[in-house]
């Protein structure tokens, strides 16, 4: 069990506990704008993680409404009193954080609630940019940075990280009898999702998987044909481009099997990868 750090505010201390890999990138960011992202990043963690606390999709749309009306009350000057709100709202006046892309994100969430697989990989690379870019475009307006192309890279990083999260994410999924691999490749390499949810999926569960992060690894490409063109005071917030690299090597090198153990645990040398990238301002 993860001991409380009493030097954390509470949003950091959620994030180190459960989203540890935004939790270490921002702590790269310079250090008056580190709480306003541990803000805005711990109530992207309330957010994801609504099907996780709810038993049936109503209850999760309740809890969403809840996130939309707080932030709606927020903008309006009326912050409720919430251990993330509270925070979030002082990033928000400090920042000038744009309302939409808060709504964004609250509204990807709902698809989450449906319980069914997506039917194409365009419908999931769908699904990654609602539910990770706009994240990433709130966390460049904290640092300071609006540019076309920070926000272009932000684009293609925030798929690429949804994307490795995913697939990542496949055993934890299967084990609550839910997937998002694409319906259409799945049928187009024979992959049954009874036997997704068994956990033995077999050997058609690779081509799958390599599918998608070929696409993840695509996009980490096309972001980073921008890096010259991007202000480094945005390296914090595209930082997740060196860790989704990461997994994906991961991934690559256990035969794209996402149950190989060394896939399913944190990888050891996450740390370092992201000092490097850090010093070297290459993410």
């Amino acid at each position: 069990m993860t001991m409380p750090d009493p030097s954390l505010s509470a949003s950091a201390e959620q994030l180190r506990r459960f989203d540890n890999d935004r939790f270490l990138t921002a702590l790269f960011a310079p250090a008056d704008r580190r709480e306003d992202l541990f803000a805005l990043y711990a109530f992207n963690l309330e957010i994801a993680k609504t099907r996780e606390v709810v038993t049936e999709p109503m209850l999760g749309q309740i809890r969403l409404q809840w996130w939309r009306d707080s932030i709606e009350a927020l903008y309006a000057g009326q912050s409720r009193r919430h251990e993330v709100l509270q925070p979030l709202a002082a990033a928000v006046r400090r920042h000038g954080l744009d309302r939409a892309l808060f709504d964004r994100l609250i509204d990807g969430r709902e698809a989450d609630l449906e319980d069914e697989a997506p039917s194409s990989l365009e419908c999931l690379v769908n699904y990654a940019e609602i539910t990770s870019v706009p994240l990433m475009q709130l966390a460049l307006q904290v640092l300071g940075v609006r540019t076309g192309a920070a926000l272009e890279a932000a684009r293609h990083v925030g798929i690429a990280w949804a994307l490795a999260g995913q697939l990542r994410a496949v055993p934890f999924l299967a084990a609550a009898r839910r997937s998002r691999l694409p319906a259409a490749l799945m049928q187009q390499h024979g992959l049954d999702e009874a036997a997704l949810f068994t956990g033995a999926p077999g050997p058609a569960v690779r081509p799958v998987v390599a599918a998608v992060a070929a696409v993840a690894g695509q996009h980490l490409d096309q972001a980073r044909t921008l890096r010259r063109q991007v202000p480094r005071a945005a390296l914090p917030a595209l930082l997740p481009a060196t860790l989704a690299d990461l997994y994906l090597r991961t991934l690559a090198r256990a035969d794209h099997d996402p149950w190989a153990p060394r896939v399913r645990m944190p990888h050891p040398a996450r740390q370092l990868r992201l000092g490097w990238a850090a010093l070297s301002g290459r993410w």
